[in-house]
């Protein structure tokens, strides 16, 4: 995705992500516009305390030139959040990069939600 179609994206879903790999967690932000098909990813924190400092930028409107920043923690509280082993990571990542498909990213996310989480 090039930076003028990364301006018209405004994420509807937002996806906290914990992975278990060996023994350390790692933790993932993702976004998806469900209007425009359009996907954005975050990933490599160590610790959820450092993912939810991070300013995000986000735009308000398609094709406003103002970027605004918002920190993941005000985020967190609408995202879904999922716990994932090594084999489902890959598995979204394979759903994250080929042809964008609602009802395949709303059966995943409903397979792995953790509850109770955060």
């Amino acid at each position: 995705m090039n930076g003028r179609q990364r301006q018209k994206i405004i994420p509807s879903l937002w996806i906290i992500v914990e992975v278990q790999s060996g023994e350390h967690p790692f933790f993932s932000l993702y976004a998806v516009d469900w209007k425009r098909g359009g996907r954005l990813c975050w990933e490599g924190w160590e610790r959820l305390e450092e993912l939810l400092q991070f300013h995000v930028p986000i735009r308000r409107k398609v094709g406003s030139t103002r970027t605004t920043t918002e920190p993941c923690a005000k985020i967190a509280k609408k995202a879904r959040h999922l716990r994932l082993n090594e084999a489902s990571h890959a598995e979204l990542e394979r759903l994250f990069h080929r042809k964008f498909s609602r009802k395949a990213w709303k059966a995943f996310v409903r397979m792995h939600q953790a509850d109770g989480w955060l």
